[in-house]
């Protein structure tokens, strides 16, 4: 079933455009499909939640977007510029200088404070903030100097956000951010998300196989085996304070 509003009502540019997206996996004998031809849409500003089962396709879809893989076959691009045929080196620029990851698991270095971790990022940027402006965006201005260990899961999810943003990205990508936090401390980190995408007006894109989230987004992308099943347009935006699982 799809559910697509007419046009691009109130949308800005399309910063994603995926035509036949396909990507099969090789594993031994057997061919794994992973995407099945997906065409879609990321505008520019919105948060989108792509929902679906676990195999369903999604984080694949993710990672082609965000440049972390590539497909078997159709065209993926980002205003414009196509990703398909794009080689690693130009891959590993677009990944630098325009997308951040925010994942389940934090991916936090031990041994860094949250601002030494943030800082890896900004080292390397080309118009960061600063570490601080990152932490403080994410609630974290008292908490700077704290190692991972010294922090809840909620607050170390926060200071992977807090990196993922802090060379100004102009996509942000989540997948699962909440899967390994109880709901109080994922809706505060859906929060965090949500500031940022107002703040910031970065493009957000949120892999989650929990439904409820679906009711924050601009638009719910559904995918089921492999292809989009489903397009819904939210007609208004709740604030994750409202969702309950």
């Amino acid at each position: 079933m799809e559910t697509h509003s007419a046009g691009n009502p109130g949308r800005g540019e399309a910063v994603f455009s995926t035509r036949g997206l396909t990507k099969v996996y090789q594993m031994g004998e057997v061919e794994i499909h992973a995407l099945r031809g997906v065409d879609m849409e990321l505008y520019a500003g919105e948060l989108v939640v792509l929902l679906g089962a676990s195999g369903s396709g999604k984080s694949t879809l993710l990672n082609i977007l965000g440049g972390l893989d590539s497909a078997t076959d159709g065209q993926a691009s980002y205003r414009g510029e196509n990703l398909t045929g794009a080689g690693d080196r130009a891959l590993t620029a677009f990944r630098r200088d325009h997308v951040g990851f925010v994942f389940q698991f934090y991916n936090l270095i031990p041994s860094l404070t949250a601002r030494e971790n943030v800082a890896i990022v900004t080292e390397i940027a080309r118009d960061p903030l600063t570490p601080e402006a990152a932490l403080e965006l994410v609630g974290l201005a008292d908490r700077m100097d704290h190692f991972p260990a010294q922090m809840s899961g909620g607050e170390q999810q926060r200071v992977a956000i807090a990196r993922a943003v802090a060379k100004q990205p102009s996509v942000l990508m989540c997948d699962e951010p909440t899967g390994a936090l109880d709901s109080k401390t994922g809706i505060r980190v859906l929060e965090v998300i949500e500031h940022i995408n107002k703040e910031l007006g970065t493009t957000t894109a949120v892999i989650t196989h929990n439904e409820v989230i679906g009711e924050m987004a601009d638009r719910v992308i559904r995918l089921s085996d492999g292809r989009v099943s489903e397009t819904h347009v939210n007609a208004s935006r709740k604030s994750p304070s409202e969702l309950h699982w």
